[in-house]
């Protein structure tokens, strides 16, 4: 937010005052002015307190002043607020208000989607100067921040078209250095020749995408740098914008930059619209190197592909676009649109997109009413924010689509945008504000800005009101809200697959609570079960499978405290899940699970629900339930979450292990739970009355031992994190001592991601 000060005089009484709501939490807050001095800082107050904050600025008569005894003033400048909300990798923040709703998704920590670059440059004799100099140091720029990752060309065009390579290259530091040496010693040529220029740009493509020679998974684009009308080859600007159109044919995004005011932008923007891109029109002053570059960086980190939004079809009305070909980092997907369905309880939302290795699916779902409540006590400048966002983003879809539609049906756009732009006091290209004084019979003469061109235009206006007046503009450019991307989606709900049921429930081998294994004997339709008694930081090697490359350990935790004297109880608080021959590793803790596979990073908190489909695995998270890790055909496991009271002055969060399938795992797999993943040879007999009249004591033989073993029951949380369900089973002592291989302290292991004893 931006607050523009300019007294012009000191003020007697000065104060901004701004407070701010953000359900989901503050992550920082910045305030600050460019007229800001030492002997004013003391003026600037704010605070931050989890989901809100407050900012004032109140300087003093003194404080204002220049200098001691003069009547000039400091305040001359931008005030500027800047905060961000907490993100994460989720379905977003969903805000509802008299039966509107904003759809806020933004997510974070994903690995990053290789890109094909393309830059088309415009060297014709018009781009001399200033221009051309900074047009280079853009690119040094931009080739310096690519990631290694990502592969590029350059094109250079004016009465000609001459290409850097033949083909693509990996932004590798060397190619970067030879991609320099040549825009360094690039000498300007006569004409411009758009045309073909833009068809040797998509045939380049088409070639690599044909040999195989990019990422399948990756984002390809077209950057055009012009500051000219075409005047060589193809002329005609309709003609060209058809043949851009039908030689990409919605595979690759065009981005159109427009160097200084003479450009006919227009041409440029229905280009790139029709494109899956967008026009950006660059100043030619000192800082147009600083503009090309905050372009590229807006699509220099794409996140997420062929993102789709999905609401309850029947219940939403007014939508906008529900498809968008990519996400990138920094900027976010906005939607907003109308409850029609008054009886809805639950709002939802499901999302599905592709990152840079996986299929993604996230799911959402929204008490109305609780939503509501939460922003109705909240004094918002405007009230009805939710219903004036749906319709400002509205208008900028109406905007958006008419620049490509035909007379008739720009007709009809307009039509409906200046309707909403007058309802809801919107300034747009179809409207102006006109502020007059409020002296009778006083003509002034103020100054409008034409949106397209920036170009301020003189209007005589009869004075006395504030009013919003239509104005059609065949020239208008793109009106954009800022960093949020407009999107409306409609949802036909899907099911969600689980792996279990409480109508298929049965034990499976498992470790759980502080820590209890439960081990499934099938051949007796009986269960075994035992304790290890380790100390707060110990790893222990849970399953290892040399065969398929899957390794299982967990870290044990401990109580906060313990009373009395009493043992330190101890639960798995940490887990780390690998497979090495697919370059996979998962770290699930009671706050995050991250996945490192490949090269690739990507962080999920629990507070989400959500499913990733890779090559040859798959995980499923139930919000603040449990995770389902599926291993193609060869075995599926289940993480459950316990959480605990935060402020509970002993025990802590913590995590179950859980064996759903695991018929696939060789014979040779092992570990404190893997050695049993194959059939038990035990016998069970001389069933007797124990200590515990509820607990009768029995003899076990098995692998060659004869224990004393006593029925009892354990705990089994998949289905129910809170009270569980009993299992009866045969409880070995000792650590289990006789029934496992060794003791328990042969399965230490150094760390999470190591099998190796220690």
């Amino acid at each position: 937010m931006v607050i523009k000060i300019k007294p012009m005089q000191l003020v007697n009484h000065f104060q901004i005052d701004a407070h701010i709501f953000e359900p989901k939490g503050i992550a920082f807050l910045n305030a600050h002015a460019t007229f800001l001095t030492k002997h004013l800082e003391s003026a600037l107050v704010k605070n931050v307190t989890g989901t809100k904050a407050h900012v004032s600025f109140k300087p003093t008569l003194e404080q204002q002043r220049k200098c001691p005894d003069c009547g000039e003033t400091l305040l001359d400048g931008d005030f500027i607020l800047q905060y961000d909300v907490n993100r994460d990798l989720s379905s977003g923040d969903i805000q509802i208000v008299n039966g509107y709703f904003v759809h806020h998704f933004a997510p974070t920590n994903l690995p990053r989607v290789p890109k094909n670059v393309i830059f088309v440059i415009d060297r014709s004799f018009s781009m001399r100067g200033l221009k051309f100099k900074q047009t280079k140091i853009a690119l040094f720029r931009i080739l310096g921040d690519m990631d290694t990752k990502d592969h590029f060309t350059i094109i250079i065009f004016d009465s000609t078209v001459e290409t850097w390579r033949d083909s693509f290259v990996q932004a590798t530091p060397e190619n970067i250095l030879q991609a320099k040496k040549y825009i360094l010693y690039l000498q300007l040529g006569a004409e411009t020749n758009i045309n073909d220029s833009l068809l040797l740009a998509v045939t380049l493509l088409d070639t690599a995408h044909k040999q195989k020679q990019l990422p399948e998974k990756s984002v390809s684009m077209i950057i055009l740098l012009t500051d000219g009308d075409p005047s060589v080859g193809e002329k005609d600007p309709a003609k060209i914008q058809v043949n851009a159109k039908n030689a990409i044919k919605e595979r690759y995004s065009l981005y159109c930059l427009g160097f200084g005011f003479d450009v006919e932008y227009s041409f440029l923007e229905k280009m790139a619209l029709d494109n899956g891109g967008v026009a950006r029109l660059i100043y030619d002053d000192s800082d147009a190197a600083l503009q090309l570059q905050g372009f590229y960086d807006e699509v220099a980190n794409p996140l997420l592909l062929d993102v789709e939004l999905l609401y309850p079809e029947n219940a939403i009305s007014e939508l906008t676009e529900a498809n968008f070909r990519q996400y990138y980092d920094g900027s976010e997907i906005v939607v907003a649109g109308k409850i029609s369905d008054n009886s809805l309880d639950e709002f939802m939302v499901q999302i599905t997109a592709q990152t840079a290795n996986s299929n993604l699916c996230l799911e959402g779902n929204v008490n109305i009413s609780e939503a509501e409540s939460i922003l109705e006590h909240q004094q918002y400048i405007f009230g009805d924010f939710t219903e004036r966002l749906w319709a400002y983003l509205t208008i900028q879809q109406l905007l958006k689509q008419r620049i490509s539609a035909g007379s008739r049906e720009n007709k009809i756009l307009t039509d409906r945008a200046l309707e909403l732009s007058l309802k809801y006091n919107f300034v747009t290209p179809l409207t102006s504000m006109v502020v007059t004084k409020p002296e009778e019979n006083k003509v002034d003469r103020i100054l409008k800005a034409n949106k397209a061109t920036g170009i301020a235009n003189l209007q005589t206006v009869q004075s006395g009101r504030v009013s919003y007046r239509s104005r059609v503009s065949q020239a208008s450019r793109r009106y954009t809200p800022g960093p949020r991307v407009e999107s409306i989606g409609t949802f036909q709900p899907r099911s969600s697959k689980y792996l279990y049921s409480p109508a298929a429930y049965y034990p499976v081998t498992s470790v759980d609570g502080d820590p209890h294994f439960i081990i499934l004997m099938q051949k007796q339709h009986d269960a075994a079960c035992f304790n290890i008694a380790g100390k707060p930081g110990l790893v222990m090697n849970l399953v290892t499978d040399p065969i398929t490359g899957i390794k299982i350990n967990g870290q044990l935790i401990g109580d906060k405290k313990t009373e009395n004297n009493q043992k330190v109880t101890t639960y798995f608080g940490t887990f780390g899940l690998e497979n090495r021959k697919i370059n996979l590793r998962i770290s699930v803790t009671t706050e995050v699970i991250t996945i490192f596979y490949k090269e690739d990073k990507t962080i999920i908190p629990w507070s989400a629900t959500m499913t990733l489909t890779f090559e040859s695995f798959s995980i499923s998270i139930m919000k603040e339930r449990n995770l389902t890790f599926t291993m193609g055909d060869d075995a599926t496991f289940v993480i459950a979450l316990h959480r605990v009271w935060r402020k509970h002055p002993l025990h802590r969060d913590f995590l179950g292990f859980y064996t759903l399938d695991s018929h696939r795992l060789s014979n040779t797999t092992h570990g404190l739970l893997g050695q049993f993943y194959h059939d038990i040879e035990a016998k069970v007999y001389n069933i007797h009355p124990g200590s515990d009249p509820q607990k009768p004591d029995a003899t076990m033989i098995v692998k060659g031992h004869k224990l004393t073993v006593t029925r009892g029951w354990q705990k089994d949380y998949r289905l129910d994190s809170k009270w569980g369900a009993n299992v009866s089973c045969w409880f070995v002592h000792n650590n289990g001592k006789g029934f496992i291989d060794g003791i328990h302290t042969d399965y230490i292991v150094s760390s999470l991601f190591d099998s190796a004893t220690s």
